[in-house]
Parts: C-alpha cells; structure tokens; sequence
C-alpha cells in the first residue's frame, strides 16, 4: 500500500504528526510511505528516511514560492516539485493539515485505481481550517472538535485507513545508543527552550536566570539554542547572569540560598546520592546556530529540557526526554505532553509535564514540576540535604 501523507508547517506540527508514521506501519506492514513537508522541516524526518520507515521525503518551499509565484525561480522549483510529487500514484493520500495549500498539494498528487483522498471534515478547537481541505478529499472525516493536536493526525489516519491506534504514540525518534551512551555518562546538561514565535508565550528572562541558578547550584550546565537574531541575544543575556556566578566564585551552597525556592525543594539534589557534578561542569553554555538535525541530536544529549511552547519543545517530548513545558495560556490540553489521564496504567511517573499559569507561571511552580519528572534512583531512599 502507498500512502502520501501531507504535512507542510510548521515545527510544532510536523512533530505532533510523526506518531502517524509507527500507526500505519504497525497496522500496515510493508505500507510504503511519503512525506511531503516544507523543506525547512525536512531534517526531522531524516531518521525515518535513515531507518526505512518512510521511503520518501518530498520538500517544497511553499511559503518563499507565494511571495514571488512568478519568478522564474519559482516557477521551475514548483515544476521540480510538481515532477516528484507525481512520480509515482498512492493508494491513500492523507491531508493532514487542513488547509488550502496542503489541499492543493493533494489534490495534486496521483491516485492509483481505486486510491482516495482523506481529510478532515471539521475544524478542531486552536487549530486552523480551511474549507478547500474536505472540497478536494474523497472522504472528509469528522473529528471530536476537543482534541490533541497530536491524536487528531492519529484518529484522522486510523479512521482513513480503518486501523486501532495503539494507546502509546511513537515517535520514531529514538536517541541513537552512542548518543545514549553519551548523554548517561555526562548526564549535567539542561537545556534551556526560551525562543519562541509569539512574544506573548514567553517567560520573563529573569525566571530563566533564577531557574538556572538553582540547576547549577545542583552541579548541572544550563545549555542555550537559539534560531535568530533575538533568541541569540536572550541566550547571551541568560548565560552572561549565570556566569557572572562562577566568575565571582560562589560555592554550590550559597549559590543554592536566595533563589526563591521554598522549603525543602531547595534542598533537593536533582542527582541522587553524592550530587557529585562540580562547579567545573556548571556555568551556561550558548550552543551555535544549529540546522534542525543537528539541534535534535544535541537535545538527545541532554539530561532534560525545560522550555515554553515552541517546536523545540516538543522534539524534547518526541525524543522522550525529562521535560517541563510551560505555558502562559490554557493550551497545554491540545499541544503539551500528554496528561495522566491518556497514559496507560502502569506506565510510571510522566517524565513531562505541563506547567499554566497567567500571567505566566512561577519560577517554583517550574522547579517543581522539573522534580517531578526526575525519579529517584533505586538506590536512593531520600534526598540529601545539599553540603
């Protein structure tokens, strides 16, 4: 069976989709599956290009076309397109998007005899729609309008290709063993998510600066991604604070006292028995600009991720990571990790929470729910009080 399953934009989304990929495949076996996304996004699909599980990725660059649909340029970069695009004809052709330009995109795309197109019907709570989207489709699927950006792409294909999702979402980005490997033998990083494309779903740098504080009192490295000029600025800004600290040589326990944590969660390791990490592996580091490939392995190097609502953040959730996600607005039910109530009995503390509030959260309400991912390690019946 040949699917084409359309998923152009952005980050955020693309993420959320990729469960869709370990469904069909489970349900399908042998199912040949392509992707077409925008070609910013198409790094993160490499390592189901790299295991087989999708066959082609189909790049376009929708969004740099429309601003200039009659350039020569763009006319021959659409024709390329156009040309792959048409390669080859697909029993099912997914639209999971919901938008004119995703409904272009399918109807595009070949259909072999018999083959159909699938859409939504409907538009779902927080998230855009377009009516073009059920016009082109065969079959036009109705979903609960109440549902998680993720499960929607989940329901909508299992309704498609009439299939029982599986209670656990995969996400087919498993953190290679090296890199495994890696991460559990210098397990001090935290990677810090601030850059975000909405102004309004930030947290305030100083919250960054206190929360950091706290982690490298602990013995862990705060590390800095950014994507542009601003997120590069704010990361500067945010490691500049930090090691201010370890320039003025503070030890871990003063540097643990007027952060504004309250009783004994300012005395709770994050590392179990010892906390041995020193203040050599403390401090802030600012990464480089990295490409999304690159960014992704160096968040699958980390010991967590702590950071707002942004594309980022949820490749943090896809590569499984402890995580604290954090939110100005009452979104977390459609975008966040999933909450207890969606994960199986018996499967253990979450490991990634969400973290409302308005105007936006406390610092302490973060730090708790960063303790809450982190179990204790068998070996440790309770937290020591730090030296």
């Amino acid at each position: 069976m040949k699917i084409l399953l359309v998923k152009l934009s952005s980050l955020g989304d693309v993420v959320h989709t990729l469960p869709v990929v370990q469904d069909i495949l489970a349900a399908r076996p042998g199912a040949q599956i392509d992707w077409v996304v925008e070609k910013s996004f198409a790094p993160l699909l490499a390592p189901l290009l790299a295991s087989g599980h999708v066959q082609r990725v189909i790049s376009c660059e929708l969004r740099r076309w429309r601003k200039a649909p009659l350039a020569a340029a763009t006319r021959a970069e659409w024709g390329a397109f156009k040309k792959q695009l048409q390669a080859q004809p697909y029993d099912a052709v997914i639209d999971l998007q919901g938008l004119t330009k995703s409904a272009v995109v399918a109807r595009l795309a070949r259909l072999t005899p018999g083959g159909k197109r699938y859409a939504l019907a409907n538009q779902t709570e927080g998230s855009a729609y377009e009516a073009p989207t059920r016009w082109v489709a065969d079959v036009a699927i109705a979903l609960p309008p109440h549902i998680h950006a993720m499960q929607r792409g989940r329901e909508l294909c299992a309704r498609a290709l009439g299939y029982t999702l599986s209670p656990v979402p995969d996400f087919g980005l498993k953190v290679p063993p090296a890199l495994m490997e890696h991460a559990q033998a210098a397990p001090e990083t935290i990677a810090f998510v601030h850059g975000t494309s909405r102004p309004d779903k930030q947290w305030p740098l100083e919250n960054w600066v206190t929360l950091g504080r706290q982690l490298i009192a602990q013995g862990y490295r705060i590390a800095l991604p950014h994507g542009s000029t601003d997120e590069l600025a704010t990361s500067q800004a945010i490691a500049a604070a930090l090691n201010v600290d370890d320039e003025l040589g503070g030890s871990l326990a003063s540097r643990g006292r007027g952060t504004g944590f309250a009783g004994s969660q300012a005395q709770r390791p994050l590392g179990g028995q010892g906390s041995t990490r020193s203040d050599e592996r403390g401090g802030a580091i600012v990464w480089p600009r990295l490409a999304l490939d690159a960014l992704t392995q160096h968040l699958a190097q980390c010991a967590g991720v702590i950071g707002v609502d942004s594309g980022l953040s949820h490749i943090a959730v896809a590569l499984d990571l402890p995580h604290v996600q954090i939110y100005n607005f009452d979104t977390a039910w459609r975008t966040g990790p999933l909450p207890d109530s969606a994960r199986p009995a018996g499967a253990g503390a979450a490991r990634q929470l969400s973290v409302f509030a308005q105007p936006t959260p406390s610092v302490q309400a973060v730090w708790d729910a960063w303790l809450s991912c982190l179990p204790l390690p068998a070996q440790v019946s309770e937290w020591a009080a730090l030296p």
